[in-house]
Order: structure tokens, then sequence, then C-alpha cells
């Protein structure tokens, strides 16, 4: 979906803090030596995972558990390569909200939005 709408939103959320930042912008995959990068950083398990993982595909915990045990076992002690579906996106932002929660309702909003090349800070309405 991303390659034919290159455009996403990310928000991170503090729920104990009543804090959240909101990103939109232009997405593009990185490339490959980036995603093997990366990957070489996740844990040991989180990379068997990945191969073990068909992303958002039906499957039984039973089969998935399954396939996770047979690759770690197929991959031993030795290096884990980067399977050829896992890969990144970079969003480059072209606003990012910072939200404050407040009683009442009455939020704290700052937005900042690029426009023609420099940033343009506002406060929103709650």
């Amino acid at each position: 979906d991303l390659k034919a709408n290159p455009r996403a939103a990310a928000t991170f959320v503090w729920t104990p803090l009543h804090r959240q930042v909101r990103f939109e912008g232009e997405v593009s995959a990185v490339d490959d030596a980036t995603a093997d990068t990366y990957f070489a950083l996740r844990p040991r398990g989180a990379q068997v995972a990945a191969h073990a993982s068909r992303q958002s595909q039906v499957v039984t915990r039973e089969h998935l558990e399954a396939v996770y045990t047979q690759l770690s076992s197929e991959f031993g002690d030795d290096e884990i390569p980067r399977p050829d579906h896992w890969g990144g996106w970079r969003l480059v932002p072209h606003m990012v909200e910072f939200w404050q929660g407040r009683p009442n309702r009455f939020h704290d909003r700052i937005r900042y939005r690029l426009d023609q090349g420099s940033w343009v800070k506002e406060r929103l309405s709650p």
C-alpha cells in the first residue's frame, strides 16, 4: 500500500504522561544496506520471528510456534540473514503535532508544519 500511496502518519503515545506526538509525511523504502544493519541489531529471537512470520496472514498459534522452533534449530548459532520480505520505511515528516492532555479536555496542541521549506509553529484549538 505504501508503494501505491507513499504517505503515512505515525503516533507515539505516552498514556501515563498524557502526551503524544503525531507525524505525517512522505515515505520511502530504505535501501538494503540500511535494512540489513537494522535487522542485525534486533534480538536473535526477533530475527527468527521475522523468518517465521508471514505478516497479517491467518495462522494458528501452534503452526507459528512450530515454524519458529524449526527455524531456531536450523539457524543454530549461525548469523541470521535478513529475510527477503523484511525491510523498512523512512518517514520524512511535513507535519509534527505535540499533544499534552489537560483537565476538562482543554488540551495543548502545538503543530509544526513545513511550508515552502520552513517550519511554521501553530497552536491548535483542543
